[in-house]
């Protein structure tokens, strides 16, 4: 198979490198080599595994140095490395976009090793944070959810969910949609063109990975009481039919009492949802449409599982909030205008499972990484498995000085000053391992002015902190215009910090780990 796979493409891809020639380019793994030929999801991943190969393994990633493995969208040379390799390793726990895990499984061979690094590096005493969302929202947090792994249909985790609106009703318009990192925003439903069913209802679809869950903000434009009407189908593979698993139809009480909405949907027992995480949910184990409900919002209590068809969701009168400035809320109406809103817990396109992904921010971790790496290197190649261990264990060793370091460096800010303000939601490992607390994500759209919400909420995190620097990574630095323009007007400075990729000064995952112990400590410390 693996051959095959290789002869197929082999005259193709040289035009493709032909073309490509005079530019920077990714390397290419071999075709017939004496070394292991590894492909690793990100820039970290393939650090990681150099070290532990040596001499011994040929190692390219997919996700370039300077890109965001949450929206990289893979090429046909990332394709053509990951059918050669022997070993894949990804991170996974929905770190990396949805089409780097597909460019991966599609291609990887049948003969080689793939390990999801994360789930896997547990055994190995990795230490795994839950994410919780945002617990002091004071209306319900609804988002979307798959639930299960499809098993049952042949699903596998490049699966995908379809989660499509086929119906609305109520006295004005009803959007869901998404605001992503710095400002844009997807629309994800959008009742006031109505609803095509001749395309499928592509127009009011999205999709989810199996066992994933999604931010979104929902708006309603005027005070009533609304149902929608979702259809859950299962896309196993990209040549199969999709599965039709559930149709459900969900009420909401925008601005009106609850006991209203439910005696006009003629539900008898209602169950209202007024606060905590909830999530329209799509059970795949049992094939049905459901509410997946946590009161506290923690994400540490027992969920409860709800039927759909007893459920109102509460949008009360005090979300009435005013449709921002900017074209991408244009959707909604005029800015100024008023809407109903229940909002995002956090900002950002956050498509993600149960636990944070981004692990290597605990060096502690990243040793489980290596670990892993090491005696997935022995199994696919014994023949060197002494060198594969002797690697892992200098480099180890490498790790723990490195551990200690990050460790006694932020140990030497101040406690009051311990306070990190960034750009993106990856460092709570960081925090949690070296005692730093993380006081809040920037995220802002740069095309655009900020509201002046936006703008005082910042301010006012920045004041009553007295923190001395926020943080900025490089490869973000063009697209945060707001959290440099906020820490001018309070006077305090801006600093990096890496978090999913290396850049052209910090190539390496020690030297990244060291960087950011002494900018921490640099830009906190005083």
């Amino acid at each position: 198979m693996r051959a095959r796979r290789r002869a197929a493409l082999a005259g193709f891809l040289a035009l493709t490198v032909l073309a490509a020639s005079g530019c920077a380019v990714k390397p290419l793994l071999a075709a017939d080599s004496d070394r292991l030929q590894v492909v690793t999801t990100t820039g970290i991943l393939r650090d990681l595994a150099q070290n532990v190969g040596g001499n011994f393994v040929d190692v390219v990633s997919i996700v370039p140095d300077n890109a965001d493995p949450h929206t990289y969208e893979p090429t046909l040379r990332d394709a053509r490395n990951v059918v050669y390799a022997d070993v894949a390793f990804s991170n996974y726990a929905l770190l990396e976009e949805q089409s780097i895990i597909k460019t991966l499984d599609a291609n990887v061979s049948d003969g080689a090793i793939s390990v999801s690094l994360a789930e896997e590096s547990v055994k190995y005493a990795a230490d795994i944070i839950a994410l919780v969302e945002d617990v002091a929202l004071d209306t319900v947090w609804l988002g979307l959810r798959a639930l299960g792994d499809g098993a049952q249909y042949g699903a596998t985790r490049t699966s995908e969910v379809e989660l499509s609106t086929i119906a609305a009703t109520g006295p004005g318009d009803v959007y869901a949609y998404l605001t992503g990192s710095f400002g844009d925003t997807d629309v994800y439903f959008d009742s006031s063109d109505g609803f095509d069913a001749s395309n499928g209802y592509r127009d009011d679809t999205t999709t989810l990975p199996a066992d994933a869950h999604s931010h979104l903000s929902w708006a309603f434009t005027e005070p009533g009481v609304y149902t929608l009407t979702l259809q859950a189908r299962l896309q196993v593979d990209d040549t199969s039919k999709p599965v039709p698993l559930d149709v459900a139809t969900y009420v909401f009480a925008v601005g009106v009492n609850p006991a209203v909405a439910a005696e006009e949907a003629g539900i008898s027992d209602p169950i209202v949802l007024d606060g905590g995480h909830a999530d329209l949910t799509v059970d795949l184990d049992a094939g049905e449409l459901i509410v997946r409900y946590d009161a506290e919002g923690s994400g540490e209590d027992a969920p409860r599982t709800l039927a759909a068809d007893r459920v109102i969701i509460d949008v009360p009168a005090k979300t009435l909030e005013q449709i921002p400035g900017g074209s991408q809320y244009s959707f909604l109406g005029h800015a100024g205008d008023e809407v109903y809103q229940l909002p995002q817990a956090v900002l950002g396109k956050h498509v993600h499972g149960e636990i944070d992904p981004h692990l290597w921010q605990d060096v502690r971790n990243a040793m489980a990484y290596v670990k892993l790496m090491r005696d997935t290197f022995i199994a696919a190649d014994p023949a060197h498995a002494a060198d594969y261990a002797a690697n892992a264990a200098a480099y180890l060793e490498e790790l723990e000085r490195t551990d200690e370091y990050v460790r006694s460096t932020i140990a030497q800010i101040p406690a009051a000053h311990r306070y990190l303000v960034t750009t993106h939601d990856a460092f709570g490992y960081l925090a949690h391992a070296y005692e730093i607390t993380v006081a809040g994500f920037v995220t802002p759209n740069p095309a655009s002015e900020p509201s002046l919400a936006d703008r005082r909420k910042l301010a006012e995190t920045i004041r009553s902190l007295e923190v001395p620097a926020v943080f900025l990574e490089p490869n973000l630095a063009a697209r945060s215009s707001t959290l440099t323009d906020v820490a001018s007007e309070e006077g305090v400075e801006v600093c990096a910090i890496y978090g999913d990729t290396f850049s052209d000064t910090v190539t390496t995952y020690v030297e990244m780990m060291r960087f950011n112990a002494d900018s921490l400590l640099e830009c906190l410390g005083s």
